[in-house]
C-alpha cells in the first residue's frame, strides 16, 4: 500500500487535467465510476482498486504524451477522479 501512496504522491500531470479531476471529485460516485472504468462494483469489504486505476491512468498518460488519436481527455479525467476518490476511501479506511 505504501508503494501506491508513493506513486500517487509523485504523480505529475498537467494542471488543467488535475484541476478537472479535483472538480469532478465532488460528485464522485464509487459504484458508478468503478463499474464504468474497471467493470466491477465498489467492494463492500474495503478492497481498493488503486493499483488497477494507476495502471489505467499511466496508459492514458502515455497516450496523451504520444498524442495518439485514441486518447480521450474525458476518459483520463474520469480515471483520475476515480483514482483520487479511491485514495480518499483508502485513507479513511486506514485512519478510522
Amino acid at each position: 500500500m505504501s508503494d501506491i501512496q508513493t506513486r500517487l504522491a509523485t504523480l505529475r500531470r498537467p494542471r488543467l487535467l488535475l484541476s478537472a479531476a479535483r472538480f469532478g471529485l465532488v460528485d464522485y460516485d464509487r459504484d458508478a465510476a468503478l463499474s464504468r472504468i474497471v467493470g466491477a462494483h465498489a467492494p463492500v469489504d474495503g478492497q481498493t482498486y488503486l493499483d488497477t486505476l494507476l495502471v489505467l491512468e499511466d496508459r492514458l498518460n502515455e497516450q496523451r504524451k504520444a498524442r495518439e488519436a485514441s486518447y480521450s481527455f474525458a476518459r483520463h479525467v474520469e480515471v483520475l477522479v476515480a483514482l483520487l476518490g479511491e485514495r480518499a476511501c483508502a485513507s479513511e479506511a486506514a485512519t478510522g
